[in-house]
């Protein structure tokens, strides 16, 4: 009787995946668990080192394997690992180890998971930056929210991170794209095919408890890895302006904001008179989530969806956020919370929630509403395995039609190639012969 044969998976990751520490690598997290539950044989790697709160993945029965930026000993682990699929975790990763993946394994499907687009994300930052250039009020912010998708098109399309990204994303046979604003924008500004692209959002398990209710909880709530610029730059606009709008109309109100690798900077904002306390990391997030009342998001720029938010709703907190915040997250159903434009807008809408148990009801509601209509992991991890598969079986026909995935790989391939012979033989005080 022949065995069938066990689908192997190369997962190529920026960081060693720290669910506990970003959104990012829990989705990541999700997508390997997706993986495991196939029965795939697993192999995760990455040129990083381990941070503190790295996930234990061999108790998953994932192997995992250091490996190292321009250097060819990555060739021979590969060729002898022959895997059948090959995942990028974000762009850069496609970057420097593409080429490889293409000359020893051609024909691994290749998959890039996105987290979101860093293009769009730095984009709307230098919008930001130049907006307080220009002005010092800190209340509306109306105008970073505003654009249309060829606004952010034409804010992104100059750029050298964008022509990056995008030409990683042609490479690749598939990418897993979390924000179907994403999608398109890709799809209709920057003309990607939209077979390209697959909308796998965050997955998870509903709730099969009660959360806490209203009156158990206390306390206002603000999460996010420190090492993440959106984060840190709401953590200031709380600082500044936000929090002291909150505090006039509830004096007694406090402020726990956690996040993962926690800077002195950061710590110096703590204030413990003010009701501004800065947590350090959670060990538990959804256990600090469940014992709020309101749930803190002002985001300024960004991209992608947010943990956070999701975490909320699994924790029936309202949350209260911007646009950017709530960005491709709830298509047309209604908010678990508020969405605003402004510092006072934000501050009114956090203080309404947290006094009024009716307004807090309904907007818990909607959080579990929206969980089951969006984020089912019942729903999207067989979608993605069928996408897969469905990939793999017409890869040829995939690339065919893909011309300028296929030309830039051949491309890629052939300057990266030189480049790296250029590196490993300047490392041996030897000059390299360019092959045509």
């Amino acid at each position: 009787m022949i065995q069938p044969t066990v689908t192997k998976v190369l997962v190529i990751g920026y960081v060693w995946p720290e669910p506990r520490s970003s959104a990012a690598s829990g989705h990541v997290m999700q997508i390997l668990d997706t993986f495991v539950q196939q029965g795939w044989d697993i192999t995760f790697s990455s040129p990083a080192s381990p941070g503190a709160h790295k996930a234990d993945l061999g108790a998953l029965g994932i192997r995992e394997v250091s490996i190292e930026l321009n250097n060819s000993s990555f060739d021979m682990f590969i060729s002898e690992l022959r895997p059948d699929i090959v995942l990028f975790d974000q762009f850069m990763m496609e970057e420097q180890f593409g080429w490889r993946v293409e000359k020893c394994c051609p024909d691994a499907l290749r998959v890039l998971e996105t987290s979101d687009l860093q293009s769009l994300r730095h984009a709307r930052h230098q919008r930001l930056k130049e907006r307080l250039k220009v002005s010092a009020d800190q209340d509306d912010f109306s105008v970073l929210f505003a654009p249309a998708l060829r606004e952010e098109f034409e804010l992104m399309a100059t750029t050298d991170l964008a022509k990056r990204e995008v030409a990683a994303l042609y490479r690749c046979d598939l990418n897993l794209m979390i924000s179907e604003v994403e999608i398109e924008l890709l799809v209709k500004q920057f003309g990607l095919p939209r077979e390209l692209l697959h909308w796998c959002p965050l997955m998870v398990e509903l709730p099969t408890t009660e959360p806490k209710a209203f009156e158990a909880r206390a306390h206002f709530l603000s999460i996010g890895n420190f090492r993440h610029a959106p984060n840190w730059d709401a953590v200031l606009w709380m600082k500044s302006t936000i929090w002291p709008l909150i505090r006039q109309q509830l004096p007694d109100a406090q402020l726990h904001i956690y996040g993962a690798y926690t800077p002195p900077k950061a710590m110096a904002l703590h204030n413990a008179a003010q009701g501004f306390h800065i947590m350090n990391w959670a060990e538990d997030a959804l256990q600090v989530m469940s014992a709020a009342r309101v749930c803190l998001a002002p985001l300024r720029f960004g991209a992608g969806i947010k943990g956070k938010l999701v975490d909320a709703m699994l924790c029936g907190t309202p949350s209260v956020t911007t646009p950017i915040g709530a960005e491709g997250m709830h298509d047309e159903e209604p908010w678990p919370g508020a969405i605003t434009r402004s510092a006072v807008q934000l501050a009114d809408a956090a203080v309404r929630l947290y006094r009024c148990p009716a307004d807090w009801q309904a907007a818990h509601l909607a959080g579990a509403a929206l969980l089951g209509k969006r984020y089912q992991r019942a729903t999207h991890a067989p979608a993605l395995i069928e996408k897969l598969r469905d990939c793999q079986k017409h890869l040829h026909e995939r690339r065919t039609r893909n011309f300028i995935g296929s030309m830039l790989r051949h491309h890629a391939h052939k300057s990266t190639q030189y480049m790296a012979q250029w590196i490993e033989a300047k490392n041996r005080d030897t000059q390299p012969t360019r092959n045509a």
